[in-house]
């Protein structure tokens, strides 16, 4: 039989192994679905992932990398993600649909979609003579409101298949883009396009949004609210010094060039995709019920949704309060 004393250091033994597992309690699992192949645009979250800010809010985050073939709200229905980078007409139209799902931050103040042309363009009116090549997206998202703007025809309109080749060599010609991509390779052709940001236009949708589904949110709020605050930290960090981000969003995607990386991060910062707008007061990854009210006025004027959709169920204002500044 122990010791009296032995016995004394079993219990105190096995007192600090039981509080040793109860603190060590698993991080909570986000598995997060970008829009497309890894970029500078997606900086912010692989540096949170890259320098444990993630871990460092208890979370155990997975970037899957997006693409043309992955349907984000799909995915989200089907349990694949957590959370997805999602766009505002898209969910709008998936809460139309009666999928339930719900924005709860928005990372670009600014939808970085613009048109891209040669020098001899100087503003909006002069595509009206021009052949625009837009892709389908495009035509349920931003072509409506350019032509309801701007008087442009689809009799101009030509498809975009991911190349700036052929505006490159119609010279009569644009074509749409992220502006922190496309004039990269654009003057990588040897032309200094003319560059029309629409949000600059008064195209009003946030863009690199943070999409749920209402039965996570449910299950994974207090995770998710972590996740949006851990984020914009990850976006602050990846501004002052993008090396650890990069080297995460070079492994996923080993052809981006850190060229075009330092191409991304610049165009981001110049024209204050993520920390212009509402995000300069409210803080990174921000959004507003009147900015929310925008978007679905455009998207009714353009016949693109209907007017009896309640916009409000498209997002929440929860988790973007108290978010760190630029």
């Amino acid at each position: 039989m122990p010791s009296p004393t032995r016995r004394l250091l079993v219990v105190a033994l096995a007192a600090i192994g039981l509080t040793g597992a109860t603190a060590a309690t698993a991080a909570d699992r986000i598995v997060f679905g970008t829009n497309w192949f890894a970029q500078a645009e997606h900086g912010g979250f692989y540096q949170a992932l890259a320098t444990g800010i993630y871990k460092k809010y208890d979370l155990d985050v997975t970037i899957k990398m997006g693409g043309p073939q992955v349907n984000g709200i799909q995915s989200l229905a089907g349990g694949l993600f957590d959370l997805w980078m999602g766009y505002d007409f898209q969910t709008l139209k998936a809460v139309e649909s009666g999928v339930p799902v719900t924005t709860i931050a928005a990372f670009f103040q600014k939808d970085p979609q613009a048109l891209m042309a040669h020098p001899d363009v100087k503003n909006w009116a002069d595509l009206k003579t021009r052949t625009l090549f837009i892709a389908g997206g495009g035509e349920v998202s931003f072509w409506p409101w350019l032509k309801s703007m701007y008087g442009y025809t689809d009799a101009q309109k030509r498809p975009y298949a991911f190349s700036v080749t052929p505006m490159l060599v119609d010279k009569n010609s644009a074509t749409q883009g992220y502006v922190t991509s496309e004039p990269y390779a654009i003057e990588q052709g040897g032309v200094k396009p003319t560059i029309l940001l629409l949000a600059d236009a008064g195209y009003p949708p946030y863009a690199t949004t943070l999409v749920a589904m209402q039965s996570t949110l449910d299950k994974k709020g207090d995770a998710l609210a972590r996740f949006v605050k851990a984020s914009a930290e990850g976006w602050i960090a990846y501004f002052k010094d993008p090396s650890a981000g990069n080297a995460l969003i070079k492994q996923d995607n080993p052809k981006m060039t850190d060229e075009q990386i330092a191409y991304g991060i610049a165009k981001m910062k110049q024209y204050g995709l993520v920390t212009g707008g509402d995000a300069a007061t409210l803080g990174i990854g921000a959004m507003t019920d009147a900015r929310w009210k925008q978007t679905y006025d455009v998207m009714v004027s353009t016949h693109l949704l209907n007017p009896k959709v309640d916009y409000r169920k498209a997002y929440t204002l929860k988790y973007v309060s108290g978010l760190p500044k630029p």
